[in-house]
């Protein structure tokens, strides 16, 4: 009588070899150096899913007929902390200038994820020397989140072409993209070089793979010097994105400093918080500035509806309801 599960025999005797992630290449780079764009800039973010820390941007820089790309560089999601750790000096050399913008937890509750995105982008554009200002961008993704809004905005009949730019002097001095003509603001007009948005770009494009190294390895040491402020939440190991430990953690003590307020894990904690001052998701506008009615934050209003948008206008690439972050349905 036959076994009810009989064993099934190999194909062949070879052990099976473990897939070994693909290269980055820089063939979308070339065709952007052959149209004539001298440099050329690979963008990708991290820390959009986590509960706690800094979204960060990293921004690699690449010229004309770079050296060798650094042998080990893959997407920053393929490697291991320790390799992300050993390889990222080697990278950092290679790329003829490089840089990480952040957008803190409390700008990413204020302002919603996209303009928090479009605000750690620009502050990590505006530690670039002059000459390495990119002349076009390789995006990893679909939706763009380098170029400025193309929606309308509240105050460009109001407020001057400054304003509705987004070059108000402030920002914390992380904004200062000057209109001198050297950076990334020309003479007064918006800097908006061609972006070329690449699925898997930071698998497939050297820079952009470098960008997300660069950046993930920035942001883990943040998290890990954030770690000894905060045990219990195990900071070290997870870098603020969930885990169980950072789960039970939540439920024990709360929130902390370095939370995002406005993530839809917070519906689940025990105290049920729902609303905090300043954040436009909880509020009838978006500039809203808290209880008192006067801004809580440094960002200048013109600015906030710069990154943000009209309200009523949705960006390319965004829904019209924002969608919170681990759940499916729009926010309120």
């Amino acid at each position: 009588m036959s076994p009810r599960h009989p064993t099934r025999l190999a194909v062949t005797g070879k052990p099976r070899r473990r897939a070994v992630p693909a290269r980055p290449g820089l063939s979308h780079e070339r065709g952007l150096w052959g149209a004539g764009h001298r440099v050329v800039a690979g963008v990708d973010e991290v820390g959009r899913g986590a509960w706690a820390g800094p979204l960060s941007v990293g921004v690699a820089v690449l010229c004309e007929s770079p050296r060798r790309i650094p042998k080990g560089l893959r997407d920053s999601k393929q490697l291991t902390e320790d390799v992300r750790e050993a390889i990222f000096d080697r990278v950092a050399a290679w790329c003829a200038g490089w840089a990480v913008g952040h957008a803190d937890p409390g700008e990413c509750d204020r302002l919603g994820m996209t303009a928090a995105l479009r605000l750690a982008t620009r502050r990590a554009l505006a530690q670039l020397a002059p000459d390495l200002v990119p002349d076009a961008v390789v995006l990893d993704g679909t939706f763009d989140f380098v170029s400025p809004p193309v929606a309308p905005q509240l105050f460009d009949a109001d407020a001057g072409d400054d304003a509705a730019d987004g070059l108000a002097a402030g920002l914390d001095g992380a904004l200062e993209l000057t209109a001198s003509g050297d950076g990334p603001a020309h003479g007064g007009a918006v800097w908006a070089p061609p972006v070329e948005t690449v699925v898997g770009g930071d698998a497939r494009c050297a820079s952009v793979a470098a960008a997300s190294v660069l950046a993930k390895v920035t942001r883990d040491r943040i998290m890990r010097a954030t770690a000894d402020s905060y045990p219990a939440f195990d900071f070290e190991r997870n870098k603020g994105y969930p885990s169980p430990a950072h789960q039970r953690a939540l439920c024990g003590y709360g929130l902390s400093a370095v939370h995002r307020r406005s993530w839809a894990f917070v519906d689940n904690l025990p105290w049920g918080l729902t609303s905090w001052p300043g954040d436009h998701r909880a509020r009838s506008s978006r500039l809203d500035g808290g209880l008192l009615g006067q801004s809580e934050h440094p960002l200048a209003d013109d600015v906030v509806e710069d990154l943000v948008g009209s309200p009523r206008d949705a960006h390319p690439g965004q829904p019209q309801q924002e969608l919170r972050p681990g759940v499916g349905a729009p926010l309120p």
